[in-house]
């Protein structure tokens, strides 16, 4: 969007317009999101135990880099240049943002990735009720309660105002958690069975629709329907996920598990919170009047713009993302920290001389 204004109606050479298409990364992650947290419930018979717990343990994980890197976002939108498109960053933008409801409430938004934040939050409240239904009347039932709302609100976002309402919370979102959360069925009892399954081939098989819908309709059609895009790719996202998980996906899983993305993925989280307020922090700062527009902007940006947010969250994430994985709770973070600090302090004693009390 920076190197070619006008984006998508603007003209892009052809190797760059798979580049269109980043949105359906968070489209992969949502449905990864669904079949990993259903991966426990699955084995214990679609239980996901106390609901205070799993809540607990989803905001300790999710909440300190992202309220980390708002604050970033924040300063950045603020003293330096906001997000395209949207106005200086307001106190309703962080407190909007900050609960996690800038998809109820419209505020200048301080960082362009934050939408899904709010719709996984959001998400993560439903997680029970559709493991009762899956638990009481199977994953049919899961994918039609959740598909066919979806898609009335899609449908009738231009006539009801209601409707279009609702389509700030991108319900195909809802749909794509629900089919990762059904296609952790294969770890169940009928794991064998499950394993049978050329999971690989179907996957592959099952990308050649969107893949056509997005070469005979085009880019710009494609990216103004998001919604049907992302429901034709959730097919073969869920096979390669079933695929994985039973070992059926061999190749996918060599790639994967290679030292650079295993790497990447350890602060991937922390990649996805900070990169679009440093990608537009550059493009203002240097290359905003000396280089131009088009390809040699866009050449100028993945040199400098792509190594920075990866070094830039690899040292966010040592600090915000990383200290909540290893510990589980805020009491175990903080002993550790006084632990470390007690060490640091012995050390600095110790070379200077000095025999601690």
């Amino acid at each position: 969007m920076s190197a070619f204004p006008g984006f998508p109606n603007a003209a892009v050479p052809l190797w760059t317009a798979w580049l269109a298409f980043g949105h359906l990364a968070v489209v992969v992650f949502i449905t990864l999101s669904g079949f990993s947290l259903a991966v426990g419930p699955a084995r214990a018979g679609w239980q996901l135990g106390p609901m205070r717990c799993f809540l607990r343990r989803r905001a300790w994980r999710i909440l300190p880099p992202y309220w980390a890197a708002l604050a970033f976002s924040m300063i950045v939108a603020v003293v330096v240049v906001p997000q395209p498109g949207e106005g200086v960053p307001t106190a309703k933008s962080a407190v909007v943002f900050g609960v996690l409801l800038q998809d109820v409430f419209g505020s200048p938004s301080p960082n362009g990735a934050f939408w899904s934040i709010a719709v996984e939050a959001q998400l993560y409240l439903v997680m029970p009720l559709l493991l009762f239904v899956r638990r009481r009347w199977g994953a049919v039932v899961v994918l039609a309660v959740v598909c066919v709302p979806a898609i009335a609100v899609e449908l009738l976002s231009g006539r009801l105002a209601v409707a279009a309402l609702l389509e700030r919370f991108v319900p195909q979102m809802a749909v794509l958690f629900a089919a990762g959360v059904v296609a952790a069925t294969v770890l169940g009892s009928n794991r064998d069975r499950a394993a049978r399954i050329p999971w690989g081939v179907l996957s592959a098989v099952g990308v050649l629709p969107p893949l056509a819908l997005i070469l005979l309709r085009g880019q710009v059609w494609s990216v103004e329907n998001f919604f049907w895009v992302d429901l034709a790719i959730c097919p073969a996202i869920v096979f390669l996920l079933a695929g994985l998980s039973v070992g059926r996906a061999n190749v996918a899983v060599r790639v994967l598990d290679t030292r650079p993305l295993r790497g990447l993925g350890s602060f991937s989280y922390s990649l996805y919170l900070v990169h679009a307020p440093i990608v537009i922090m550059v493009d203002a700062l240097a290359a905003h009047e000396n280089v131009p527009f088009g390809l040699p902007r866009l050449l100028v940006l993945v040199a400098t713009a792509v190594p920075l947010s990866v070094l830039f969250a690899w040292l966010f994430a040592r600090v915000f993302e990383l200290p909540f994985q290893r510990h589980r709770s805020s009491r175990e973070l903080l002993a550790t920290v006084r632990t470390n600090v007690r060490r640091t302090k012995a050390t600095a004693l110790r070379e200077s001389g000095t025999r601690p009390e």
